[in-house]
């Protein structure tokens, strides 16, 4: 692996934040500073955590930033679940 491009499951991370800002458009307006905010800055945080990935140069650091890109996508899975809940985005588009 020369850099973090390399890694499918990066381009994988970019388009699912990609796909939660599309979704997370149609969140109530009450939102954008709350629950909007923090999903968003959860689903870019895998993707930057994988970044960090290939600039490790130890097995130790390179393990430590897929724990915390692991860590960031069950905050996100965590974040899509309560937003199911009442009801913020249609049932469907939350898989």
């Amino acid at each position: 692996m020369k850099t973090h491009r390399d890694l499918d499951v990066w381009h994988i991370a970019i388009e699912l934040a990609e796909n939660i800002y599309v979704l997370t458009r149609e969140f109530p307006n009450q939102e954008i500073y709350g629950l909007v905010s923090q999903i968003r800055r959860s689903a870019v945080s895998i993707s930057a955590n994988l970044a960090e990935v290939g600039a490790r140069n130890t097995r130790k650091e390179f393990l430590q930033f897929l724990y915390y890109a692991r860590a960031s996508s069950s905050e996100l899975d965590t974040l899509l679940e309560i937003a199911k809940r009442p009801n913020m985005a249609e049932q469907g588009k939350i898989k």
